[in-house]
């Protein structure tokens, strides 16, 4: 028996500068974040469906709502913590893994990416 994997996609804009690093992104600058969140499972629900695009895609946007057109150096945990793609990445797994699991379905969350460019993207897994 194969499993299913689904991913949703979104995006926020928001404005950082990264701590204790040497270097231009020292300075305040923005990006045009992509967000991809994935979940998986071996067992469709009575829709035939792992679970709804719509749902999940919900879902991150609600998670990604506080981020959007923000300063991320003054949003907790951001404001103790340096707003790496590394740490949104994790910030945002957890508040999906929350959101994913009290849905009561029968997915796992995956993975969570996050890209500041076309050209490069962190991948965290809880």
């Amino acid at each position: 028996m194969g499993s299913y994997e689904i991913i949703v996609r979104s995006r926020f804009s928001a404005a950082h500068f990264l701590r204790d690093y040497r270097g231009p992104c020292a300075n305040v600058h923005g990006h045009g974040f992509e967000v991809e969140v994935a979940v998986g499972g071996d067992e469709l629900g009575p829709e035939q469906l792992l679970m709804d695009f719509h749902d999940l895609k919900g879902m991150l946007e609600r998670v990604l709502d506080g981020l959007d057109h923000r300063f991320l150096n003054e949003v907790p945990p951001f404001d103790s913590m340096s707003p790496t793609s590394e740490n949104i990445a994790r910030w945002v797994f957890e508040r999906m893994e929350e959101l994913v699991c009290s849905a009561g379905r029968r997915v796992r969350l995956l993975w969570v990416g996050v890209a500041e460019s076309p050209d490069t993207k962190v991948i965290y897994r809880g």
